[in-house]
C-alpha cells in the first residue's frame, strides 16, 4: 500500500507535493480549510469579547507609547555612553528592561493591527 505525503507548507500556503494523490490532496485541503475556519472563529470570539471594537485612537495611544518607550531606551543608551567604561550592571539591566519594554509595546501593536487586517478584531475608521 502506498503512503502519500500529501502537502508542505510554505508560510501560509498550502502546497500539494507533485507525486500526491488528487483525492488525498483535496482531503486535507478540505481538513485544512475547517481547521483554519476553526481558529478564525475561535479568535474573532475570544478577541472581540475581551478587547471589543478598536478604533483610530486606541492605535494612536498605542503607537506613542511605543515611541515613549523607544525614547526612554535610546536616550538610556545615549546616557550611558557617556562613560562607558564605568558601566555598571544594574545600568545595563534597566537598559535591557527599557529595550523589552519598547519591543512587547511594539509587538502588541503589530499584533492588534494583524487582529484587525484578519478580521478577528472590528475596526471603527
Amino acid at each position: 500500500m502506498p503512503s502519500y505525503s500529501s502537502s508542505v507548507l510554505r508560510g501560509d500556503h498550502f502546497v500539494p507535493e507533485a507525486d500526491s494523490d488528487p483525492n488525498v490532496q483535496r482531503k486535507l485541503r478540505g481538513h485544512l480549510e475547517k481547521i483554519d475556519y476553526t481558529a478564525f472563529a475561535s479568535n474573532r470570539e475570544i478577541l472581540a469579547q475581551a478587547l471589543g471594537p478598536v478604533d483610530m485612537e486606541a492605535f494612536q495611544r498605542m503607537a506613542v507609547a511605543c515611541a515613549v518607550a523607544r525614547a526612554q531606551w535610546v536616550k538610556e543608551a545615549m546616557t550611558l555612553s557617556t562613560e562607558p567604561a564605568q558601566l555598571k550592571p544594574e545600568q545595563i539591566k534597566r537598559l535591557a528592561d527599557l529595550r523589552n519594554t519598547y519591543q512587547e509595546l511594539t509587538a502588541a501593536y503589530e499584533g492588534a493591527r494583524r487582529m484587525v487586517e484578519r478580521g478577528y478584531l472590528s475596526f471603527r475608521g
